[in-house]
C-alpha cells in the first residue's frame, strides 16, 4: 500500500532507482473522495520521497499528468505552463511534483518529474474514453454512452510512452526538473469517435451521459504536448501513430471482451 511508509520503504530497499507510478488517476472518483486522492497520491508519493532520501536511491521517476497545466492556456503546452488544479486529482499531482522538487531542492534527491499526455492502449482502465467507445462498438451497441465531446486529448501509445519512462530514467539530465510525453497532436472526443468507428467498420451515434460529462469548471478543454525538451534530452521518438495504436489497442479488447462491461459506467 503506496500510503504505508514501512511497506513502501521496505520495497525500496537494494533499489537503484525507483518508477513512482502508485496513485489514484480516476477523475470523477476525485469529486467523491477528495481526500483519498490526498492520501494516496500526496501522501505516498511523501514515503517514496523520504525512503528514496533515506536509502540514498539514484534516480526517482514521480510520475505527474498533463491535468496539472488544466485548460490549455497557450498551445503547444511546455514544461513552464502555469499549473490549475481542475479537479482534486490535478491539485493532488501539483502538490505531490512540488514536493517532489522540494526533495530535490532541498535534499539534493535525483528527482525527474515525468508528465504524460493521454497514455492509451492495451488492458487501459474501462473508465478511460477509449476502451469505453471501443467495448460498446464491440458489444454490439450503435448509441455509444459518453461525456463532452469537444475537449482535444493528446494521445500516446503505452509502449511509446513506456519506452519514454526509461529513456528519461538513463538520461544524465531532467534531473530536477518535469518532462512532457506526448506526441505533439491533438484530436477530439468526437473525432476520435468517428476515427474509432470507421476502423472498426460501425455505424454509431453519441447519446450524452451525465454521469460521464465533468462540471464545467472543472472540465480540461484542450491538452496539446510540447515534446520537444524529451526529444533533445533523450532522442525519443514514438514508434506508433493514432491509427496504428488504435488497431493494437482495438485487437487486444476483442481477445479479452470478457475482462470489460460495456453497459456498465464505474466512477
Amino acid at each position: 500500500d503506496i500510503r504505508d511508509y514501512d511497506s513502501v520503504r521496505a520495497a525500496m530497499e537494494g533499489c537503484g532507482g525507483v518508477l513512482h507510478l502508485a496513485a489514484l488517476i480516476g477523475i470523477p472518483y476525485s469529486y467523491e473522495s477528495p481526500l483519498a486522492y490526498v492520501r494516496t497520491n500526496v501522501e505516498g508519493t511523501y514515503n517514496v520521497l523520504q525512503s528514496a532520501r533515506e536509502l540514498g536511491l539514484k534516480d526517482v521517476l514521480v510520475t505527474s499528468t498533463s491535468e496539472t497545466y488544466g485548460t490549455a492556456q497557450r498551445v503547444p503546452i511546455d514544461e513552464h505552463h502555469p499549473s490549475v488544479g481542475q479537479s482534486p486529482y490535478s491539485a493532488s499531482k501539483i502538490a505531490a511534483d512540488q514536493l517532489a522538487i522540494s526533495y530535490h531542492r532541498s535534499f539534493g534527491l535525483r528527482v525527474k518529474i515525468v508528465r504524460p499526455f493521454n497514455t492509451y492502449g492495451p488492458r487501459q482502465s474501462a473508465r478511460a474514453i477509449i476502451p469505453t467507445i471501443i467495448t460498446q462498438i464491440l458489444a454490439g451497441k450503435r448509441e455509444l454512452r459518453l461525456g463532452n465531446l469537444s475537449p482535444t486529448r493528446d494521445l500516446t501509445f503505452v509502449k511509446d510512452t513506456a519506452a519514454a519512462f526509461l529513456a528519461i530514467l538513463k538520461s544524465d539530465s531532467l534531473v530536477g526538473e518535469a518532462v512532457n510525453i506526448g506526441m505533439g497532436e491533438e484530436i477530439s472526443v468526437g473525432d476520435l469517435v468517428s476515427k474509432i468507428a470507421k476502423i472498426m467498420g460501425a455505424s454509431t451515434k453519441i447519446v450524452e451521459d451525465e454521469r460521464r460529462v465533468r462540471p464545467g469548471a472543472s472540465e480540461v478543454e484542450r491538452l496539446l504536448s510540447d515534446p520537444r525538451k524529451l526529444r533533445a534530452a533523450t532522442g525519443w521518438a514514438p514508434s506508433y501513430d493514432l491509427d496504428g495504436g488504435l488497431l493494437e489497442t482495438i485487437a487486444f479488447l476483442k481477445e479479452h471482451q470478457h475482462l470489460y462491461k460495456a453497459d456498465r459506467y464505474n466512477v
